[in-house]
């Protein structure tokens, strides 16, 4: 009985493992991905990079992770899986808990330049509330970010 435990145990912590090995590499890929969508900026301009980054299964958007990207009172500017939100400010929107996360955003642009950003969020795989985080990282005049829901 206590080796069916204690195998048990070592399955369920490889488990943990393996899932705390996996959200890093979420994580990595976010931030990759905003790094790369930085790089646009630099390189293409701005409004060229908007149109990619707004570009619908392009190469900002892998899986449930996308890049996205507001200006710095948190207006949509470029977003690949709602177009219709672009345009719109969200500084006063809260999230499913009533934090106004964007205002974190926008506030960690201004004062740091990137970080990351947690929330409550639904996920439109799942169509559930759940837990999100968002790198963030500040190009010029815009921020670009790409969340992972945890």
């Amino acid at each position: 009985m206590n080796k069916v435990k204690i195998v048990i145990g070592i399955i369920l912590l490889a488990f943990c493992m393996f899932g705390t090995a996996l959200a890093l590499t979420e994580a990595d890929e976010a931030k990759a991905m905003v790094e790369k969508a930085s790089a646009l900026v630099k390189s293409q301009g701005k409004d060229k990079a908007l149109s990619e980054i707004s570009t619908p299964n392009g190469q900002f958007v892998k899986g449930e992770m996308y890049v996205f990207a507001y200006d710095m009172t948190a207006t949509v500017v470029a977003h690949p899986i709602n177009s219709k939100l672009i345009g719109k400010n969200l500084f006063e929107v809260p999230d499913a808990d009533g934090k106004y996360f964007r205002k974190e955003v926008v506030e960690l642009a201004k004062t740091k330049g990137n970080g990351w950003v947690d929330y409550k969020y639904k996920n439109p795989q799942t169509s559930k509330i759940e837990a999100k985080t968002t790198y963030i990282l500040k190009e010029g005049e815009i921020v670009l970010c790409c969340g992972i829901y945890k």
